[in-house]
Formats: structure tokens, C-alpha cells, sequence
């Protein structure tokens, strides 16, 4: 979304230490690590615990396969300019990455190779369009979003590893609202589930909405959320732990303190949304611990709050925020990335 483009203020991140198992009432805490870079880092995913991917501002792409430990700055050639808002791994050594902004800015890139090469798989060839963030079932199969463009939605799909782009036609999508779109903010306003489910939050319009699929992406439906929604409010990020329970956070993000309507819950794949409060203020991602029985993390530029009862209470989490987060899929780590290339990885 062009109106987040603005540079959010963000600190480091605070003392680690580990913590119990996800699920439990303690909470876990953040270790701060070297990225060994400057730039704003706005995405990030895990394959697994030892390796994490992250991107960012000026060309920016990181990766570690020591937990973090070190971090290599990986290059395209061609692309010191680009803002990387999106990372998404598929395995250890294969990820996507993508670019934001208007036009030919927008870009998707891959790598099978762990960053060595990176092929350019999609140069948005729509001047209007403006890719906030994308998400794979798997490594063929996977939907990317761009704000809307006079009144319609645009969503594009792969389902062969990105060789190929395929818009989805407005006939199966329902009509969008003025201005209404995606938040370039973490890679995280899609989730996708099982094998044909996927989630789009939207904002900066008159209402915040959360389009939906069942089948792939080959038709949309869409539901009314109670999250705030003006030119800098939304949905900023979405995530489900099964097809039918889900959490959408976010907020205004010029009011970073104010947790008013800025997060909400689902029990029913995503029809029906209902307020949920107790977050500390603004928040750009949300995502749930794989393997809990329910918890749930909330992150934010001003802070994080972690939830043991699938989003009914939060805690807290000492320490700053961060832009972006990303569970490993596996095992009890997760990372966030945020301002001046700080990275912190959260365990317990």
C-alpha cells in the first residue's frame, strides 16, 4: 500500500531468554542478533529453525543457516533500488522474493539455490498496480495482491513454481472499494492453509474486509471485519491455525499507541469477525506457534504481545517491536526484523 511507505520509528529488541513450550502462561523472550546490515527489514520466513530468510529497503536479502548466529547478505544484480517487502521460503534453499511500489517496481524474484542466483519471475506490467505481499500453499502453487485499481481487485496467481503469473478475473472476485487495498507493511496480509485456502486482509478505505477462498484462489468472497479502516488503517496482517480459526491484526499505523479496533478473531473460516481486544497498540503481523495449542504472537513497530488462549487474553512481551515475524515451521524459534537492520530472534 503506497500510504505505508513511510519510515516507522523502531528500536532494537530486549534481554532473551528461553521459555517453555508454546501454550504455556509464561512468555518468551527476544535475543537480539547482528544482521550486519543498516536497512529497514520488512520481511522474513523461516524454513525451519536453523534457517530464516529476511528482506528489506535498498535490495536488502539476508539469509542464516546457523539460527541466526551470522547472517549473508545475498545480491541481485540490478536490484540495489528495490524494496523488498516480502520473503516467502519454500524449502531451505528456495524462496521468493518481492518487491513493492508503482508499475515495474513491483517485481517477484526466485532462488532454488540459497540466494546465489535469483531469477526474475514477475514484472508487474500494470501501471496503476502497486504488489504488497504474496503466500504459498507450496513451491509451485501460491497468490500474490496488489491494491485495487478502479473498483477491482487484483490478485495474481503461480501454480508452477512462478514460471507463469495468471491474473484472477474480476468475475470471480467481488467488487473493491474506493481505494481499498493491501498494506506493504510485513508480507503477512495473506495466509494461506491445507491445500486451496487463502485469507487477504484489506484497508485504507471505508471499511476493513477480509477476502476469502476455498478453492485455490479460483473464486473470492469477501466479509466485513470490525478493525478500523481510513487512508493509513486496515488489516495489516492475517493468519489462521486452521481452516476455520483465525486472527487479523493491525490499526492506524500513524497512531502507534492506540489499540482501539485493531484486531479481530474468526471461528468460521473467515465469514463472521469478531473484536478482539488487550493488544498494546498498533500491530503489522500476527502469527500463530505451530504445534501450540494456542498461541499466538502480535507484532508491532512500538511493541509485541503474546496470547496462550488462542487470542482471548494477551501478555506483553518485553522490549521492542519489530516490522515483520515469522515462525519456523518447526521447532520452538521464531524471528522478527524491523528498523536499521535489527533482527531478534524470539524462543521459550
Amino acid at each position: 500500500m503506497k500510504t505505508f511507505t513511510a519510515a516507522l520509528a523502531v528500536a532494537g529488541a530486549a534481554l532473551a531468554a528461553p521459555g517453555p513450550a508454546p501454550g504455556s502462561a509464561r512468555i518468551p523472550r527476544w535475543t537480539p542478533q547482528t544482521s550486519g546490515v543498516a536497512a529497514r527489514l520488512r520481511g522474513v520466513s523461516a524454513a525451519n529453525a536453523t534457517v530464516a530468510w529476511a528482506s528489506g529497503a535498498g535490495g536488502t536479502l539476508l539469509r542464516t543457516a546457523d539460527g541466526g548466529a551470522t547472517w549473508n547478505k545475498l545480491t541481485i544484480p540490478g536490484a540495489d533500488t528495490l524494496d523488498f517487502r516480502d520473503i516467502d521460503a519454500v524449502s531451505d534453499r528456495a524462496a521468493y522474493a518481492l518487491s513493492i511500489g508503482p508499475g515495474q517496481a513491483s517485481r517477484i524474484y526466485k532462488t532454488v539455490d540459497a540466494g546465489a542466483r535469483w531469477d526474475l519471475q514477475f514484472t508487474n506490467p500494470e501501471p496503476k498496480a502497486f504488489f504488497d505481499a504474496m503466500a504459498f500453499w507450496d513451491a509451485q502453487r501460491g497468490l500474490a495482491v496488489s491494491d485495487s485499481i478502479d473498483g477491482a481487485f487484483v490478485i495474481i496467481r503461480t501454480g508452477d513454481g512462478g514460471r507463469t503469473w495468471t491474473r484472477v478475473p474480476a468475475s470471480k472476485l467481488p467488487p473493491a472499494l474506493p481505494n481499498e487495498g493491501a498494506f506493504a507493511a510485513s508480507g503477512t496480509n495473506i495466509a494461506v492453509t491445507g491445500r486451496d485456502r487463502a485469507w487477504i486482509g484489506t484497508g485504507a478505505s471505508t471499511r476493513s474486509r477480509v477476502l476469502r477462498t476455498e478453492d485455490g484462489g479460483e473464486t473470492w468472497a469477501i466479509a466485513e471485519t470490525p478493525l478500523a479502516s481510513s487512508a493509513s488503517a486496515g488489516i495489516f496482517s492475517i493468519a489462521f491455525r486452521d481452516p476455520r480459526r483465525g486472527v487479523a491484526v493491525g490499526g492506524d499505523y500513524r497512531r502507534e499507541k492506540d489499540a482501539a479496533a485493531s484486531a479481530a478473531s474468526t471461528s468460521d473460516g473467515g465469514t463472521t469477525w469478531t473484536p478482539v481486544t488487550g493488544l498494546g497498540g498498533f500491530r503489522s503481523v500476527v502469527a500463530f506457534a505451530p504445534g501450540s495449542a494456542g498461541a499466538w504472537i502480535a507484532v508491532g513497530p512500538s511493541g509485541a504481545d503474546w496470547s496462550a488462549d488462542d487470542g482471548r487474553t494477551w501478555t506483553p512481551i518485553a522490549g521492542d517491536g519489530y516490522h515483520a515475524f515469522a515462525f519456523a515451521p518447526r521447532g520452538r524459534a521464531g524471528w522478527g526484523v524491523g528498523e536499521s537492520g535489527r533482527v531478534g530472534r524470539l524462543s521459550w
